[in-house]
């Protein structure tokens, strides 16, 4: 991992879009920063659309598509997009599996969920459950005094177990059934929202992020960064960033703006 010093500013001239984590990537300690929401408003004045990709829920990512300076949302760790279609004034939503597999898939999950509550002690579920329409979310750090690694790798080898995709964020263990992902839901996101190929064109997009369930995003995009405190997470990455930016959370994701804005 660079420093994002180290970013060539011919590379950063040619990014046609930034994709960025939410949770410790654009805020800080749980908040949204000034500067962050505002580094967000200046990437999309200056014509590069800003998409969250993230593993929070659907009744969260309806809030960021309608109202945050973005151009779409993936949410639930790439189970749908959500985008405010402006100029036809409609809210348009994209679901990786229909809404009946998404309800058998519910039953299943809560199976995993209360078993993981049985057996590892402290850990809880997510305070933002009621609002998800894909997976099952476990706080192992957000609302419950911090799980400790052994814990949280055992949270993943019991939804791992029973079948489930299971991955850690900087809050959470998300766990669902199914073959979305971040880096697939953005591949159909940015086709229609955009117009663009992630896979022709790696390059010419940046995605920003901070922990283990960022991994396949880094790996994809030959100029991903990471916020500071992605290097917390420094010994479970196989797929770290290119970059690292000087600052954590909201102030980092502030400073790779800058980098790509004052490239112009």
């Amino acid at each position: 991992m660079k420093s994002l010093a180290a970013f060539p500013a011919v590379q950063r001239r040619a990014v046609r879009c930034v994709l960025t984590d939410i949770d410790d990537t654009l805020t800080t300690d749980g908040r949204l920063t000034a500067s962050a929401y505002l580094a967000m408003e200046r990437l999309s004045r200056a014509g590069i659309p800003v998409i969250p990709v993230t593993g929070r829920p659907a009744g969260w990512c309806d809030m960021v598509a309608r109202q945050w300076p973005v151009a779409a949302v993936v949410g639930e760790n790439g189970a749908f997009f959500f985008r405010h279609d402006e100029a036809n004034r409609q809210f348009v939503r994209r679901f990786w599996v229909e809404a009946e597999r998404r309800r058998a898939d519910q039953d299943r999950l809560w199976t995993i969920a209360r078993t993981i509550l049985a057996e590892v002690p402290g850990s809880g579920i997510a305070s933002d459950q009621q609002y998800r329409a894909a997976d099952i979310a476990i706080d192992w750090c957000e609302d419950v005094a911090p799980l400790g690694d052994a814990a949280v790798r055992r949270i993943v080898a019991i939804a791992t177990a029973a079948g489930a995709t299971a991955r850690v964020s900087s809050i959470h263990v998300n766990i669902w059934f199914g073959d979305f992902s971040k880096l697939a839901m953005s591949r159909r996101c940015i086709a229609e929202v955009l117009g663009l190929d992630i896979d022709a064109e790696p390059d010419r997009f940046v995605f920003v992020g901070d922990s283990p369930n960022d991994q396949t995003m880094f790996a994809h995009f030959p100029n991903a960064v990471g916020v500071a405190n992605v290097l917390h997470f420094r010994d479970q990455l196989t797929q770290p960033p290119a970059y690292v930016a000087p600052s954590r959370g909201g102030d980092g994701f502030a400073e790779v703006a800058d980098a790509l804005l004052t490239a112009r």
